[in-house]
């Protein structure tokens, strides 16, 4: 078969791992010819592509990032998109797509799945919140690089009594924020699926400190809110699937913090470094199996399907089930574990 493939929206570490277990197994197994399609959907709607063989893949099971590239380019929002995406499948010869993705990308593949694509799905959000599987590849890296992160704030914030407002990703659920924040010993832990009350963080500092402890930690999401209900952005520009481009409410945090407590408080916002340089171990792994499972599910005629780790083990579920509902961080695990070390 000839499988073309390709990355969509941000990048995150584990991608190339992916693709390199799809063409293993797909060229060493199958006899497949594969194709990468360049930055994302764009490079389908422009008919964009290079070969992917085992050599170019030499390499590159432990850099980040994607050596197709990727983007944020939604056919179904350009001008005769979804013909073009058509026509470059026909062009280039393509029996199958592998799309890799979060739930823009897996959204427009349910779509193109609809209306006839032979398509197949693998899970791809830092954030950890497509609710088909339990876990996705790059979150364990971004946790891992926030808690380094943290780790090292903690021994500056003692140092000089400070307070450090810690923003890291995480637009409607705050898994990461959650996951490094009890790893990291956070004072506080502000995520979206719990708007917050900056008078209720302030008074959690004020006796922290005056219990003698004078560092603090506060981890917060770039999509957190507070009960006033309004997102702090550096921009209200809206991407192609209709997102704002979050950022900074840390700042403004940090400003109400000292401008109450009279802490000197300073912030780190983590931003793109979450998402660059080396996959750990464990998304490397998970991200071969994803890539083992994808091109397996090509050659079963599972289209329209995801891979997903359920169980330790790597399952098939509809493409529409994987963009249905969003999976957002357990009530139990925020107020019965992380809560427990708050203040």
């Amino acid at each position: 078969m000839r499988v073309g493939m390709l990355t969509g929206g941000g990048d995150c570490p584990g991608l190339n791992a992916v693709i390199r277990a799809i063409v293993r197994k797909g060229v060493g197994e199958y006899g497949d010819e594969l194709v990468g399609f360049l930055d994302g959907w764009r490079g389908l709607i422009e008919n964009r592509a290079e070969p992917l063989t085992v050599e170019r893949m030499r390499g590159t099971l432990p850099r980040g990032g994607t050596i197709i590239g990727t983007s944020r380019t939604n056919p179904y929002k350009v001008d005769g998109g979804v013909e073009a995406c058509r026509a470059t499948l026909a062009a280039q010869g393509v029996d199958a797509l592998i799309a890799i993705g979060g739930e823009d990308t897996l959204g427009v593949a349910n779509k193109l799945h609809a209306e006839g694509v032979q398509v197949v799905g693998v899970p791809k959000t830092i954030d950890n919140d497509l609710s088909a599987t339990e876990v996705t590849f790059g979150f364990h890296t971004a946790v891992q690089i926030a808690t380094d992160a943290i780790d090292r704030l903690h021994t500056t914030a003692e140092s000089h009594d400070r307070v450090m407002v810690v923003e890291v990703m995480g637009r409607h659920a705050g898994w990461i924020a959650t996951y490094a924040g009890i790893a990291g010993g956070a004072t506080e832990i502000l995520i979206p699926e719990e708007e917050f009350d900056i008078e209720v963080v302030c008074e959690k500092i004020r006796q922290r400190h005056a219990a003698g402890r004078y560092a603090s930690i506060v981890v917060v999401a770039e999509g957190a809110q507070p009960k006033a209900g309004t997102l702090v952005t550096q921009s209200g520009e809206l991407d192609a699937f209709g997102h704002v481009r979050l950022g900074g409410i840390a700042n403004a945090i940090a400003q109400e913090i000292e401008g109450r407590t009279g802490f000197e408080t300073r912030v780190t916002i983590l931003g793109h470094i979450q998402r660059g340089g080396t996959p750990t171990a464990f998304d490397r792994v998970l991200s071969t199996r994803f890539g083992i499972g994808a091109i397996d599910a090509v050659h079963d005629g599972a289209f329209g399907q995801m891979v997903a780790l359920r169980c330790d083990e790597i399952v098939r579920v509809p493409l529409s089930e994987a963009v249905g509902t969003l999976k957002t961080v357990d009530p139990h695990l925020y107020h019965g574990v992380a809560e427990v070390f708050f203040g």
